[in-house]
């Protein structure tokens, strides 16, 4: 039989599976991240010895990221009152529209909350900056006004 129809398992024609990819730079936390990273791993943990071989994989592959994560977590100082800084709740004026976010690390943040990583284009903008001041960003050199910190 030549080789072109032998199968031997599905198996070898799955795409393959990489680790989840790790954020560049350091791992800032807030008290607020590192207990979320805690609970992760406790929920994971929990989940592993009723979880079929499939999901037991995924969840080892979950608790590598989290584990590492954990390991690698700095955990920032208080910011600064009198400038935009991690962990700084930030209140701004963007194209006319008022807005408050919160700088925190890569795995904490969700823009929808107004949870922003320190990371963004828009969190590395502002980080410096102080009440009142006039911040490029999108090519503009006024296109960010701070209007409050805290």
């Amino acid at each position: 039989m030549s080789v072109a129809f032998r199968r031997e398992s599905d198996e070898e024609h799955k795409e393959p599976r990489f680790e989840l990819p790790l954020p560049a730079g350091p791992n800032l936390v807030t008290a607020r991240g590192q207990a979320l990273i805690d609970e992760r791993i406790a929920a994971l943990e929990a989940e592993r010895p009723t979880a079929d071989e499939a999901r037991a994989a995924e969840i080892a592959r979950e608790l590598r990221y989290w584990v590492t994560r954990r390991a690698t977590a700095i955990l920032a100082p208080p910011p600064p009152v009198d400038e935009v800084a991690f962990g700084s709740t930030v209140t701004f004026r963007l194209n006319g529209k008022e807005q408050r976010i919160t700088l925190v690390g890569d795995d904490e943040a969700e823009p929808a909350a107004g949870l922003v990583s320190f990371s963004a284009p828009l969190a590395r903008a502002m980080i410096g900056a102080g009440e009142g001041e006039l911040v490029a960003f999108n090519g503009r050199d006024d296109a960010i006004e701070i209007l409050a910190l805290g």
